[in-house]
């Protein structure tokens, strides 16, 4: 949580690419998995989704040929499938893991609403900016059964909302 630009999604997607390759840097002090993972990453809209969390991640997104150019490298970048009626919005990605295996990233937008983010068993779960609390509740559910994780990166724009609640205690 800080203020607005920042780098708080450049940081969320530098700790999501580490997961999801396991190419994790030396230094790096936080959890690490040294098996491939299921993951879902996702902001506000799908527009928001591409331009942020998948820009960063993937490569430009109305560039093809920058794919493989963001934080998960080309080399790691295994396959991915189009979201349909958003533009040159990605619905998913298939990336190598160093343990040979393949991790998953499923794109999501809190304007989908809490039934697209249900059903998924998954390892990681990041939201770009503050979740609505039903799909905040959504995205920690599906991490239950692996002892997984999520993170969020936000500015609270909301104010004390629930959600900040659940971090900071209610004044």
């Amino acid at each position: 949580m800080a203020g607005n630009q920042l780098g708080k999604t450049y940081c969320g997607a530098a700790e999501m690419a580490y997961h999801l390759t396991g190419l994790y840097p030396d230094w790096w002090p936080g959890r690490r998995w040294d098996r491939p993972i299921r993951a879902w990453a996702g902001s506000k809209t799908g527009e928001v989704t591409r331009d942020g969390v998948q820009r960063l991640l993937i490569g430009e997104p109305k560039d093809l040929n920058a794919f493989g150019t963001g934080l998960i490298p080309h080399v790691a970048l295994v396959d991915w499938s189009k979201r349909t009626g958003v533009p040159d919005a990605l619905d998913s990605a298939v990336v190598k893991h160093a343990s040979g295996a393949a991790s998953t990233l499923g794109f999501k937008s809190y304007d989908q609403g809490r039934e697209k983010w249900q059903a998924e068993t998954l390892d990681l779960v990041w939201f770009d900016e503050e979740p609505p609390f039903d799909i905040y509740m959504e995205g920690l559910t599906r991490t239950n059964a692996t002892m997984g994780a999520t993170f969020i990166t936000f500015t609270p724009l909301l104010g004390m909302s629930d959600v900040v609640s659940m971090f900071l205690g209610k004044p």
